[in-house]
This record gives structure tokens, sequence and C-alpha cells, in this order.
């Protein structure tokens, strides 16, 4: 009944700058990611209402060589049928899938993959998450296969697939000293139906509005 998310919500997307004007010219040319350790499976991938943290992720990017330019395009999404990992339901059908995969590898002699460190976090992030990317993974194409078959055999499915996943991410350290909040605490949004992107723009500087020129009072 609560499944689908009918609100809007803003992300803003980290990224060079030559990707953020081309996203602006041509908002229907978008390039998701499909790397083996995404954190929330392949999707666009957007940091809900957060443009400070999208900017930072775009500084890194730049500091390790990986980008020239570090920008931030927003966008207005709508997340539909969401695999919410904020929500029980959806920690459980993803566990599930991860008991139904690990005896597949388990019968075929295969090691899972495994979460792993990059040699720069002093953290210890977990940043190259390739379990949890490959359990979502197969989760989607279980569903997506479990819909083809009805299909076939019915000529309709009752199996929704999923939209986009959400997730809470703690990760950077204690904020300070004997914390409990962490400094680079997010909330990510991977968008897999592209649909669900509204979307984009150039966010706005923010100005004092105290001393806006066109506002008096007397």
């Amino acid at each position: 009944m609560y499944d689908v998310k009918p609100n809007l919500i803003i992300g803003f997307h980290g990224c060079d700058a030559d990707v953020c004007e081309a996203l602006l010219n041509n908002p229907n040319h978008i390039k998701i990611s499909e790397k083996p350790y995404d954190w929330l499976g392949h999707g666009m991938y957007f940091w809900e209402n957060n443009y400070d943290r999208a900017l930072q992720w775009a500084n890194d990017k730049k500091e390790r060589g990986e980008i020239n330019q570090p920008a931030v395009i927003g966008a207005l999404l709508q997340p539909g049928y969401c695999c919410d990992f904020t929500e029980t339901k959806y920690i459980q059908v993803l566990s599930s899938h991860y008991y139904i995969m690990e005896k597949g590898y388990r019968l075929m002699e295969k090691a899972l993959p495994e979460n792993k460190d990059l040699p720069y976090d002093k953290h210890k992030d977990k940043i190259l998450r390739e379990l949890d990317c490959t359990v979502i993974e197969y989760m989607h194409k279980l569903l997506f296969r479990n819909a083809e078959k009805e299909i076939r055999k019915n000529g309709f499915t009752q199996n929704k697939l999923f939209d986009s996943t959400r997730g809470v991410f703690t990760e950077g350290g204690p904020a300070f000293n004997g914390a409990g909040l962490f400094a680079k605490t997010h909330i990510q949004i991977c968008i897999r139906n592209l649909n669900c992107i509204k979307g984009f723009f150039l966010p706005r500087r923010e100005i004092d509005f105290y001393h806006l020129p066109t506002l008096t009072y007397s």
C-alpha cells in the first residue's frame, strides 16, 4: 500500500563541469553508473537534498585526478516504486535474495564478492562495495526474470520492478571525539527507471535574504 513514493525530492549529482553542461543541454542523454562496486546497484546516483556533499565528492574526484573541473547538477526526482533500505521490509527482501545467491555460489564453488577498503581510506568505510552491489543486482535480475516468466505464461505480471534504490550511509569517521554522528553521513538515491528524473537544473548560489535590495520594510 505504501510501496510507491509519490513525493518529489531534490537530488544533487557531483560530476565534471562537462557532464553538468551536457545534461543541461541534453537531459535525455543520461549515462548510468554500472561499476561493480556501486553502493546501491546500477543507475544514476544523487545525494538526496545534499548539495555540499555532492560538491565535496566532486572535489575529491578532482584531487585524485579523475575529473577536471568539479561541478554539481540538481535534479527533480520522483522515486516511484523504491527499494528503500531505510525501511525494514526492503532490508529483509535484500537479505532473502542474498541467501538465495549465496547458495548458488556455494553450489558452483565460487567465492562471493567482498566489500573492500581503499588504501587511502583511513576510516575503513568499505568504499568498494562489490558484495552489496552484486546482491542488489542479483535481486533486480531475479525480479525481472520472474516478471518475464509471468508475462509469457499469463500475458501480464504482478511482479513489480524497482524504479529506484535508496539508503542512508555513515562514513568519514566520527564528527568529533566520542561522537555517534559521522562526518560524511548522507542519503543516496540510485535511479534505475530514468523516467523518475523529471528534469535537471543548475543550482543557484544562496544569497542573504536579509540584505535583498528588492524588499523594504517601513
